[in-house]
């Protein structure tokens, strides 16, 4: 039996606008997004450590995200290939209307540029979410960044943007804030 695979491109010849998804940034300084591959979990994994207060995942799973989620995923690099931005998430089985964003990171160059809104906006633009009209997504209390983010999106969506606890510091395991459930829509994917 052969096996058979997709051609393997490596990041730094994905930082290219001709295999981007989208290009955005300053002409002098342009980030490209698009789907990631095997070859970006590590960079990814770099890049949340690099981010805190988000909770860190192993070096596997933003592998895992990279390869077997990377429909419903988004790398941005800058014209080095250096990931400096990542989301990830994906269409809930349960709720097939429903995306599920479960993490978002901009490293600190790119930081300032509206790149975490442009990473969803990519994903959700794509014809793969073209029957989702809700995103939901976890944030702590505190963390006003995310918030600001999300509230934003709803803004341009033109859609409502409900919350409510999700999981408590003690389904956390004590150590963690509590983590509220955000839920935009519905919207029209269409139009982001």
């Amino acid at each position: 039996m052969n096996a058979t695979s997709e051609p393997f491109t490596p990041s730094a010849a994905l930082a290219r606008p001709s295999v981007a998804d989208a290009v955005v940034g300053h002409d002098s300084a342009p980030l490209f997004i698009r789907k990631p591959n095997p070859d970006d979990g590590w960079g990814v994994y770099e890049l949340v450590k690099s981010c805190p207060p988000l909770d860190v995942n192993s070096a596997y799973a933003y592998l895992l995200l990279a390869t077997q989620f990377r429909d419903s995923c988004a790398v941005a690099t800058n014209t080095e290939g250096e990931i400096v931005g990542f989301v990830s998430g994906y269409v809930k089985s349960n709720a097939p209307d429903t995306y599920f964003l479960w993490q978002v990171a901009v490293g600190e160059k790119a930081r300032g540029t509206g790149l975490a809104r442009r990473l969803v906006e990519a994903v959700m633009s794509r014809p793969e979410m073209a029957e989702v009209h809700h995103l939901e997504t976890t944030i702590t209390p505190d963390n006003q960044a995310s918030w600001g983010l999300f509230r934003r999106l709803a803004d341009r969506w033109q859609a409502p943007l409900n919350s409510r606890e999700y999981f408590s510091t003690d389904q956390l395991g004590g150590e963690h804030d509590p983590e509220n459930l955000v839920r935009i829509g519905p919207f029209q994917t269409d139009r982001i």
